[in-house]
């Protein structure tokens, strides 16, 4: 194995970095270290202040051998992953507007925020259809179920997003809407015909490819009548060499899903998956576990002859390619004031009022919250937003227990509820909704008006079977947190 090759391998390994509110970036800095002296090809962020990850990104940038692809999830805007960035309601409540220029300036604002930290690569938009209530993973976060409309939001969001200089993602190809299990516990499978798959699911990438699309993201989903080895597309010649690049023509780049997920890991090693989906056609290879065993896993296979020396070679070109082409000018546009306070309004106009009218709320206002989300590694701690907001407005918010004699205004229930990774569920536990009728007994025994607060995908609420007035936020994010807020105090008195 020569040095060249070592490198080049190297160069298409994306490691995550984690920022902790304890610590920041400092429990990742050993990995960082590693990663750079290795000469990895870029690092998806997780997490962080937006001034430290401004600073991180550049001394990513500055400590390289080569350009990096500094990446993150910005689906929601940039403020989903990064604190005091503008956070952006779910794709899917921005297209109930209606109202395509919405999508274009909600892409565009993102795009911005990103490149002024340093972040050129946004892995998004997702281009899987939103067909089963069953399904774990989609939900608002898809741009609907009709798959032509779809396309062609889908090539509005990255040639806004693009137009920027930021990479977008087509994700996660070739669809997970027809997933009924969390690729985050096992390995989903479809048995969709191929046909039905190639009509519909598959619309949405054409599109994306059709618009210029920089890169594409694999799904850790068997379709066997797409692939009979059953194998993950992620891991699969047929769908990535065959079906993406040969009758599809997409020559971008192509990045999988995290390998360290289960649904690739159940039976091998993340370093293991790494060698199958460099092999399948993946050109990066997202959180691909232990840096030094993927390499030499990598190295092995390519000295064995299980990876293709060709194969190997434009995978590196066109990490280069679209690292080079993200490559931030001086001159870069930054988001204006006027872009960051239409970001704030937007999470205000998408609210969506049910079994109206809300009743104006009392000087005291009493909330309880109910979080079917708290037992999802992973999910957002923060529960007050929607609190603050109110407080800011001059209203006396409390979270408390249950209802009591302090207030005599409409008490509030606000349920967090989403499809979340690793969630595994489309159902509301029974405790929850054991939890949110007592609660409404005990309001009603004190002659309180009840309001629900809906911060998740608007199907959650509708689970419960209630006519109360209903404000639904779309996701639990702290940007829509506030916006329900002040949706709660725009009845007067």
């Amino acid at each position: 194995m020569s040095e060249q090759s070592r490198r080049d391998l190297a160069q298409l390994l994306l490691p995550v970095i984690r920022w902790t509110p304890e610590r920041g970036f400092a429990e990742a800095r050993p990995l960082i270290d590693q990663a750079l002296a290795l000469g990895v090809g870029g690092f998806q962020l997780v997490g962080g202040e937006q001034d430290s990850v401004r600073a991180l990104a550049k001394e990513l940038q500055l400590k390289s051998r080569h350009p990096l692809l500094i990446a993150a999830e910005l689906e929601r805007g940039a403020g989903q992953q990064f604190a005091s960035a503008t956070g952006l309601p779910p794709l899917a409540a921005i297209t109930a507007l209606g109202d395509i220029e919405s999508l274009r300036r909600a892409a565009r604002l993102t795009a911005r925020e990103a490149r002024t930290m340093g972040v050129n690569w946004n892995l998004g938009p997702v281009c899987d259809l939103d067909m089963l209530t069953e399904n774990p993973l989609i939900g608002s976060r898809a741009l609907g179920n009709d798959a032509r409309k779809v396309g062609q939001l889908v090539t509005a969001w990255i040639e806004a997003c693009q137009a920027e200089g930021v990479l977008a993602c087509a994700k996660h190809f070739p669809g997970i809407a027809r997933v009924t299990t969390d690729p985050h516990r096992e390995l989903p499978v479809v048995d969709t015909p191929a046909d039905q798959l190639k009509e519909l699911d598959l619309h949405p990438f054409r599109a994306a490819i059709s618009g210029g699309v920089a890169s594409m993201m694999t799904a850790h989903v068997s379709y066997p009548a797409l692939d009979s080895s059953r194998e993950p597309a992620t891991l699969s010649r047929e769908m990535l060499q065959w079906l993406l690049r040969q009758q599809l023509k997409f020559d971008n780049l192509l990045v999988s899903d995290a390998l360290t997920l289960a649904a690739v890991t159940a039976t091998r090693t993340p370093a293991e998956a790494a060698v199958l989906a460099l092999r399948a056609g993946c050109d990066v290879l997202l959180d691909p576990g232990e840096l030094e065993a993927a390499l030499s896993a990598l190295e092995t296979a390519l000295d064995d002859g299980t990876l293709d020396p060709e194969r190997v070679r434009q995978s590196v070109r066109r990490r280069l390619k679209w690292a080079q082409w993200a490559s931030p000018p001086n001159d870069w546009r930054r988001p204006s004031g006027a872009d960051t306070a239409w970001g704030a309004l937007l999470a205000d106009k998408v609210l969506r009022l049910e079994h109206e009218p809300i009743p104006p709320m009392g000087v005291v206002t009493e909330m309880a919250i109910v979080d079917d989300d708290d037992d999802v590694i992973g999910r957002r701690a923060d529960r007050t937003g929607i609190v603050d907001a109110m407080r800011l407005a001059g209203n006396d918010a409390r979270i408390v227990s249950a209802p009591t004699p302090a207030s005599g205004g409409p008490f509030v229930i606000a349920l967090f509820a989403d499809y979340l990774p690793g969630k595994g569920r489309h159902t509301l536990r029974d405790d929850t909704v054991a939890a949110v009728k007592s609660l409404i007994e005990q309001a009603e025994a004190l002659q309180r008006t009840v309001v629900l607060v809906g911060l998740g995908d608007p199907r959650w609420v509708t689970q419960l079977g209630m006519t109360h007035p209903t404000i639904l936020a779309w996701s639990g994010d702290r940007v829509m947190q506030q916006a329900a807020g002040r949706g709660l105090l725009r009845t007067k008195r």
